[in-house]
């Protein structure tokens, strides 16, 4: 029993040292509820398995993980593993530029140490599923890695950026988070210029640099970062407001745009639900409503309901009768 503990507590211990923050020993110590003799001892065996610990005498000492350049054996369940595994086959293909190379390297190694249960039930993934590659604009990796480490960082960028209309601007914020919404990701940030938040396009960004200068967190007017982008999607002008009724729940109509359309769901009655979205390109909107993949009515704009009639004339006409 005494050994399942302290494995437990171990684990529990690197899980807070991995923040990479630095931890008050009296404050670590009441975290793990354990005595401070009994913490530095725990601190020695991480030590042992390679993990670089720096500590901190005196009334104000506690520890600190340094990320090393070689990396520590990882505890991993199976359910973990296999998770890891197809995350990194995932990336393999999709909207992240630079990362497919890197992931494939990962998951050979990956499987290498793997043991033969777990490697059946990963290669049957990788067998019996095809992934489709992503439709949506690149991203490089390293922005992403630079853009998130300046979040955790509060830590100021400045960037070359894009707008819709093709207008190019010289940026300087304070990043607050990344979201991934379907096939694009966006970054949430206060403009020091046009002192208020904005969300940027990510692949719009360009000659991406961090400042070094640090700032203090400001407070988001949103329930999260997530909320934000979408409500300024949904504020985004656009020449054309579509709605349509999609016969399908709100959770079946979610889990099948995820990866072909962006918008706003509205429960009804009798398993159907409204979908609203915005966008310059009748084909593009005609195009996503039908990938949706359910049965649908579409009620606004006129110009998508005749060019949704002119698609499916000429759709019938293509096929013998």
């Amino acid at each position: 029993m005494e050994i399942v503990d302290t494995t437990s507590r171990m684990l529990r211990l690197l899980s807070l040292l991995q923040t990479h923050r630095f931890w008050n020993g009296v404050e670590l110590a009441e975290r793990l509820l354990v005595s401070r003799r009994t913490l530095r001892r725990d601190i020695d065996r991480l030590r042992t398995l390679g993990y670089v610990v720096h500590a901190r005498r005196g009334a104000v000492g506690g520890y600190q993980l340094e990320a090393g350049s070689s990396l520590p054996p990882l505890l991993l369940d199976d359910e973990e593993a296999v998770a890891i595994a197809v995350g990194l086959r995932s990336a393999t293909v999709g909207t992240l530029t630079g990362i497919e190379e890197i992931s494939l390297r990962a998951l050979a190694k990956l499987e290498q140490v793997l043991p033969s249960r777990l490697r059946v039930k990963i290669n049957a993934l990788s067998t019996y599923t095809v992934p489709m590659a992503g439709s949506g604009p690149q991203v490089d990796a390293t922005t992403l890695a630079v853009l998130a480490q300046a979040c955790r960082d509060q830590e100021r960028v400045r960037f070359a950026y894009r707008s819709r209309e093709g207008v190019e601007s010289d940026r300087r914020v304070e990043p607050y988070r990344l979201v991934s919404a379907g096939r694009r990701w966006y970054l949430v940030a206060w403009d020091l210029v046009r002192e208020d938040w904005r969300t940027f396009r990510v692949d719009r960004l360009r000659d991406l640099v961090a400042t070094a200068w640090r700032f203090d967190a400001r407070v988001l007017p949103a329930d999260d970062a997530a909320d934000f982008v979408a409500q300024a999607i949904a504020a985004a002008p656009a020449r054309y407001d579509v709605a349509v009724t999609l016969h399908a729940s709100v959770d079946e109509a979610a889990h099948r745009m995820q990866y072909v359309a962006e918008g706003q769901l509205e429960a009804l009655d009798n398993g159907r639900c409204r979908f609203r979205t915005k966008g310059d390109s009748l084909e593009w909107l005609a195009a996503s409503i039908l990938l949706i993949g359910v049965d649908f009515e579409v009620h606004q704009p006129v110009e998508l309901i005749d060019h949704i009639r002119d698609i499916s004339g000429r759709l019938a006409a293509s096929v013998p009768p």
